[in-house]
């Protein structure tokens, strides 16, 4: 993976300071990292309330007692466990024809899956295909887990079409239990906005990461040339063709450019899901550290 995601040991130690903000309770395992205002068995004081019959008499702070005479219960805060869960889109469009979007692809996922482990959290791997996602690493749990199951994921393929919606909503998804993310260009015809509305109504934080190349937001091309689509598995498919692009024609895919992802970002806000759309001519670093750091994903 080092090779060629450039995702170092030095890289990931720097992730270290880092963690994911939940914007709601977790109903998850104890024995992780996230705060949760649920009032738990941490040695980290949270508020009193009054005492009530059946309360365990070795939470009365005496203290107060001797001040107010009255019993006072001490509340503590609850730590639970998250479970990230990735899911990668392999369709071809995200890398059968341009192998640095599929390692941008495949490091952004290895980079959000470390800065969940180290932060004692599960993380699942799910690779999308066709109609269904396929969890190729099992849950993952700790730093050893996690760097075996990134030496191979390289291994991944790219091929074909994906059907976001048919993915997601295919997986066993927890309720309530952490954040979901989905990494995708979302050029596909499947309904990937039914996708999240699953994932809200499962309760789950989501985040939609978006991955384009250059050439994608602002093509180059000019005069005749042969466009071949990347998900395509037939030569006569009527989405390959021939035809002469000039001037007008580029500045029209650039608006309507600008318009599909201007749509992910509406729906997304509305939602509260939150949306971040790189290019792979950004580093991996400033998108952990700033795209993310912005829309208040991590902290």
């Amino acid at each position: 993976m080092k090779s060629s995601s450039n995702l170092g040991d030095a890289f990931f130690s720097r992730l270290e300071a880092l963690s994911f903000n939940l914007k709601s309770n977790l109903s998850g395992y104890f024995g992780g990292k996230h705060l949760v205002s649920t009032h738990g068995q941490t040695v980290e004081f949270s508020d009193y309330r009054d005492y009530q019959l059946g309360d365990d008499i070795r939470r009365i702070d005496w203290n107060l007692y001797s001040r107010f005479e009255k019993y006072f219960i001490k509340l503590f805060t609850d730590e639970r466990q998250m479970q990230v869960q990735l899911f990668i889109d392999c369709s071809g469009s995200m890398g059968k024809t341009n192998p640095v979007k599929k390692q941008y692809t495949l490091a952004s996922a290895a980079a959000l899956g470390y800065l969940a482990v180290h932060n004692m959290d599960k993380v699942t791997f799910h690779t999308m295909t066709g109609n269904a996602a396929e969890n190729k690493f099992g849950t993952i749990i700790g730093k050893s887990s996690f760097f075996r199951a990134v030496s191979e994921i390289e291994q991944i393929g790219f091929e074909g079409e994906t059907d976001i919606e048919a993915c997601v909503t295919g997986t066993d998804i927890s309720a309530r239990n952490g954040l979901t993310v989905i990494i995708s260009d979302f050029f596909t015809e499947s309904n990937w906005k039914k996708a999240v509305d699953y994932l809200l109504y499962k309760r789950r934080q989501v985040l939609l990461v978006q991955v384009l190349l250059p050439e994608e937001i602002d093509p180059a091309y000019d005069g005749r040339v042969n466009l071949i689509d990347a998900e395509s598995t037939d030569a006569a498919d009527p989405r390959n063709m021939r035809m002469k692009i000039g001037k007008s024609m580029r500045k029209a895919y650039i608006e309507a450019f600008a318009d599909f992802r201007a749509d992910i970002a509406d729906f997304c806000k509305k939602r509260d899901v939150g949306f971040i759309s790189l290019c792979t001519d950004t580093p991996i670093e400033k998108v952990l550290f700033s795209e993310l750091f912005n829309i208040g994903i991590i902290s």
